[in-house]
């Protein structure tokens, strides 16, 4: 690793701690550990992270209320939930509040690593889009700050906000699929529950927009029982 990728790790048990700690550091990151969510609020807003990892049992402020609370100041970091708690029921309040992941205790390690490397790419994806105003597609480009679609021809298709919110995070992932709870986290923020036919509706949206044959996409693709997924070409 070029870097240190940094990565706050919030968990009361001892045991577990020091041994994620140490794993996560022969991997190469830089481990920030500590064992209360009051704490990891404190450290969160002090320094800069790839990933946090966030149990759901801690002592005065559980990891549902941290994950929140961090959500209201950054929707960007990537968060990683590890809880005994594997209700259907945890798992969707656990997206709802802003996770990207749910891990299941007991956990396999080399399962944790895999899942780790595979957040911390998408955070470094997203410091990449940061700073870019706009993203090229073919011979069209989308503006994400004026909510515009500009042709090769010089005409301009103006882009409602929702679509511009779904392109970003579908070009954010190129390449990965991105399910459909975490567009309805980051797109429609839970205040509206779109069907399957809404998201779909984008997608065919996206393809007049975008790909030269709309029956045989290249760039917008939909993954049965998964979600969808934006590849890039060039």
């Amino acid at each position: 690793m070029s870097q240190k990728l940094r990565i706050l790790l919030v968990e009361d048990e001892d045991h577990l701690l020091d041994a994620i700690k140490l794993n996560l550091e022969l991997e190469g990151y830089k481990v920030h550990a500590v064992k209360d969510g009051k704490t990891a609020l404190k450290i969160f807003k002090e320094e800069r992270f790839n990933l946090i990892i966030l149990d759901v049992m801690l002592p005065e402020m559980d990891g549902f209320q941290v994950c929140e609370t961090i959500r209201l100041e950054n929707a960007e970091v990537p968060i990683m939930f590890l809880t005994a708690k594997n209700t259907s029921e945890d798992r969707v309040l656990g997206l709802k509040k802003g996770a990207d992941d749910y891990l299941v205790k007991p956990f396999n390690l080399e399962e944790l690593i895999l899942r780790v490397g595979i957040l911390v790419k998408r955070s470094l994806k997203s410091d990449d889009l940061k700073e870019l105003n706009s993203y090229k597609i073919g011979d069209k480009t989308i503006y994400f700050n004026s909510f515009e679609l500009k042709h090769d021809d010089g005409t301009i298709t103006p882009l409602t906000k929702k679509e511009t919110m779904l392109l970003k995070l579908l070009i954010e992932r190129k390449n990965d699929a991105v399910s459909r709870e975490q567009i309805l986290e980051t797109v429609w923020n839970y205040d509206v529950y779109p069907s399957t036919r809404t998201i779909d509706n984008f997608i065919l949206t996206f393809r007049k927009y975008f790909e030269p044959d709309q029956k045989n996409p290249v760039y917008f693709h939909s993954i049965r029982g998964v979600g969808y997924k934006f590849t890039d070409i060039h």
